[in-house]
């Protein structure tokens, strides 16, 4: 038996050492129960991998990405096998690991029901008391087409072996693009096969290494995530490190849940998205309304005061506008099909504001006198999405975005994407988000329009914009839109959810297809550069990520009812009418509660609405000329003279701070 070298590298640290041949990277990397894989030569392998000579060996932890994948995917693994024993007539679809958590594919005869998820999961957790050892073996196609001959789905991704294909919905874990594996479940003391499923891996060494999970629901899903194929049934969980933070992220779900903003949206009368309407199309209640109106009017105000000129386009154009623009030849699928008008014209639902933006900047000569000229409005556009993504107002087929499009020279591009990303970061800091990171959206080398170096300098420049602000930077390669890099600010909610927020997107290339010109100092005609900045996204989405972050609890300032006036008794309500009528004259949003209700279920009401201010009279009150406060949170300060309880109110609302 001859010796080999190989390095352990743990972050910075490298430990050279020599071991016998044989030896697998559990013994390497010396049992520790925090460590389920290795990576060696940048590829993940399981700790049953031997080590060869050369080998720059790297302990993979289960807390980490890449160890959390694993764990993720080998509970999926567990679900498989439980499912199988249980509905041994179920066929396996795919079951990769996603965001914190994994779902598994399954085509059954009928959806499983809660009760079957409860059979499921105490299954599962009788398969990781078993510590089964996930066991890899390499196969041929033909082999792994005789072994799987019963599994449909499992066949029909040996076939895709490699392809484009097999990345859709989580099939490369399956197969990927090499040899093909199938991962034997073998029993700890017998070493008898109970269970396998084809797989790329890696895995843990045994399912008894599985420490905390959980089945959270089924769902219907298409095999391979297309309409045309059969609907299967697909079960997702969630699984973590240890137990205490399986419930953490329990726990955060049942906030996240009480956050909902299609819930609260109901509770609160402030929205909905009517059957009778269709899917994505919102209306907003009288209550929402306002909400809506106070975060556009002071929108308006910020932007009047940053010298953006306002400007109205239609709903519906002409086709040929978006086959000037290209969204026809790259974004077809997310517009509306068109219809037909004026003998037989292609006409669109706009999906974008651009292309009019574009021709309002083109509707006269213009000189380098007049740029950067800042074009903004709140435009409605209409996109297509398919009905399984539709989500409330974070993911409508109509929605409105406060769209602002920059004309400027090259000269100005620098200072003006520095002063317009401050202005964005300052705007969404007034609405109450306050935790950012900056993510750069660089050029798809297979979907793109303009020359490299114009790509190459706008994404240059949108980097050390971005670099100003101090924030955290995070690289999103491929990812831009087929005209310009992008620059998306994403904030953090109020439960450290990440929601993206303002894109700002730098264009050479819609200036050059629309022909826009300008004069420059010299008289010669010169192509401006043009930057796309949807603030909001759109009022809807955002309106939305304020509801959860709030969790309707609105600032005094966008409430839509701002203090709620509550009568001990009713020879109080005169009184407080009175209260109310003059503060409405300061402009506030303020009720009068007459209800034949008793004192403490008004008191109850206006707690369950979210109103900041409850401001309540009794014959004290009214003897001193006073109100009692009592505040969102339960606590109450009484005696308040009438003119310093509403400059109170004023004053919270001015400033716009949470009460």
């Amino acid at each position: 038996m001859s010796d080999v070298r190989v390095i352990i590298q743990r972050d910075s640290e490298r430990e050279e050492r020599v071991v016998t041949t044989g030896t697998t990277a559990a013994e390497l990397l010396g049992g520790d129960r925090t460590v389920v894989a290795a990576r060696v030569a940048g590829h993940l392998k399981d700790l049953a991998y031997e080590v060869a000579d050369g080998d720059v060996v790297e302990p993979v932890e289960v807390a980490s990405g890449d160890g959390l994948n694993i764990l993720r995917h080998s509970t999926a693994h567990v679900l498989a096998q439980a499912v199988q024993e249980l509905f041994p007539e179920a066929k396996l679809g795919i079951g990769p690991p996603i965001k914190d958590g994994f779902y598994y594919d399954f085509d059954v005869e009928n959806p499983f029901t809660p009760d079957d998820l409860k059979r499921i999961e105490k299954k599962m957790q009788e398969i990781v008391k078993r510590g089964q050892r996930f066991s890899r073996r390499a196969v041929s196609d033909d082999a792994a087409r005789e072994e799987l001959a019963g599994e449909p789905y499992k066949l029909e991704l040996i076939g895709l072996k490699g392809s484009a294909a097999d990345a859709a919905e989580g099939a490369s874990a399956e197969v990927g693009a090499g040899e093909l594996t199938i991962y034997d479940n073998l029993d700890a003391k017998s070493g008898e096969l109970c269970w396998k499923d084809l797989c790329r891996g890696p895995h843990l060494p045994t399912t008894r290494v599985v420490p905390a999970f959980k089945l959270m629901r089924s769902a219907a899903a298409y095999w391979r995530g297309s309409e045309k194929n059969k609907q299967l049934q697909r079960i997702y969980g969630t699984a973590w490190p240890s137990k205490d933070e399986l419930k953490a992220h329990l726990d955060f779900l049942a906030e996240a849940e009480k956050r909902d903003h299609r819930k609260l949206g109901s509770e609160l009368d402030l929205f909905s998205i009517p059957e009778d309407i269709g899917s994505g199309l919102a209306v907003f209640h009288p209550k929402g309304g306002i909400i809506r109106r106070v975060m556009e009017d002071y929108s308006r105000k910020r932007h009047e005061e940053s010298d953006y000129e306002f400007v109205y386009t239609p709903h519906a154009t002409k086709g040929k506008l978006f086959e000037k623009s290209g969204h026809l030849d790259w974004y077809a699928e997310g517009m509306y099909p068109p219809m037909q008008l004026d003998e037989g014209i292609d006409y669109y639902l706009k999906p974008m504001n651009c292309p009019m933006h574009n021709l309002i900047f083109d509707a006269r000569g213009r000189s380098y006198r007049e740029l950067p000229l800042r074009l903004f409005e709140f435009g409605t556009v209409y996109r297509y999405e398919k009905s399984g993504v539709v989500h409330g107002l974070t993911r409508a087929r109509g929605f409105t975005q406060d769209d602002a499009h920059i004309y400027c020279t090259k000269e100005q591009m620098a200072e003006e994407l520095d002063s317009l990303l401050t202005f964005v970061l300052g705007l969404l800091r007034d609405y109450g988000l306050e935790n950012f990171y900056l993510e750069l959206s660089t050029k798809d080398p297979e979907k793109f329009i303009g020359s490299d170096e114009n790509w190459a300098e706008a994404t240059d420049t949108l980097r050390k914009a971005a670099e100003k602000q101090g924030l955290d930077l995070v690289m999103d390669p491929g990812g831009a839109a087929f005209y310009g890099p992008k620059i998306s600010v994403q904030a953090r909610d109020a439960i450290g959810r990440t929601w993206q927020m303002s894109t700002i997107q730098v264009d050479f290339n819609l200036p050059e297809r629309f022909d826009l010109e300008y004069t420059a100092p010299d008289g010669s005609k010169q192509r401006p550069v043009m930057i796309h900045r949807a603030l909001f996204g759109s009022i809807e989405r955002f309106f939305a990520v304020l509801l959860e972050h709030y969790a309707g609890a609105f600032p005094a300032w966008l409430a839509p009812v701002q203090a709620v006036g509550i009568p001990i008794g009713d020879d109080h309500v005169p009184y407080l009418k009175e209260f109310a009528a003059e503060a409405k004259a300061r402009g506030l949003r303020i009720e009068v509660d007459a209800s034949s209700d008793r004192m403490q279920k008004k008191i109850r009401n206006a707690q369950r609405s979210k109103v900041p201010f409850m401001v309540i009279a009794g014959d004290e009150d009214i003897a001193n000329g006073a109100v009692s406060f009592r505040y969102r949170d339960g606590s109450q300060k009484n005696g308040v003279p009438r003119d310093q309880a509403i400059a109170e109110i004023v004053d919270t609302v001015e400033r716009r701070i949470q009460v």
